[in-house]
């Protein structure tokens, strides 16, 4: 019994961990996806589908929202391959990001930014 238990458990925790680290939340400025924690998410105009074009100094200051290998597509939340290799979850095509000026959960400072930059909407 406490062994069936236990992988039941085990299976929990190892599906959870493979879904999208993506909430909806809603605003002031409306429907938003955020990170798991409640940070707000962007996405990057100069993004192609599928395809992240913020690296570098770029991806310092907007870092991408980490996937794992273990992480698995699941509906419109994809996973794309960044240009160093590492992998990011992605909504309907769009590369998801953070932005590093947002301090706490509900900071939408990024939004506009640059003229590219635009909060990620459901």
């Amino acid at each position: 019994m406490f062994k069936q238990a236990l992988i039941g458990l085990t299976l929990a925790v190892s599906l959870q961990a493979l879904a999208a680290p993506v909430q909806m939340a809603d605003t002031p400025e409306g429907a938003i996806l955020t990170n798991d924690v409640g940070m707000s998410l962007y996405v990057f105009d100069k993004d192609q589908a599928g395809m992240s074009n913020c690296n570098d100094s770029c991806a310092d200051n907007w870092p991408p929202l980490a996937a794992t290998a273990d992480d698995q597509a699941d509906g419109d939340y994809g996973i794309v391959t960044r240009a160093d290799g590492s992998l990011q979850w992605s909504y309907k095509g769009q590369p998801l990001y953070l932005w590093k000026q947002d301090m706490q959960a509900g900071d939408m400072s990024g939004d506009g930014k640059f003229g590219v930059w635009h909060l990620a909407r459901p």
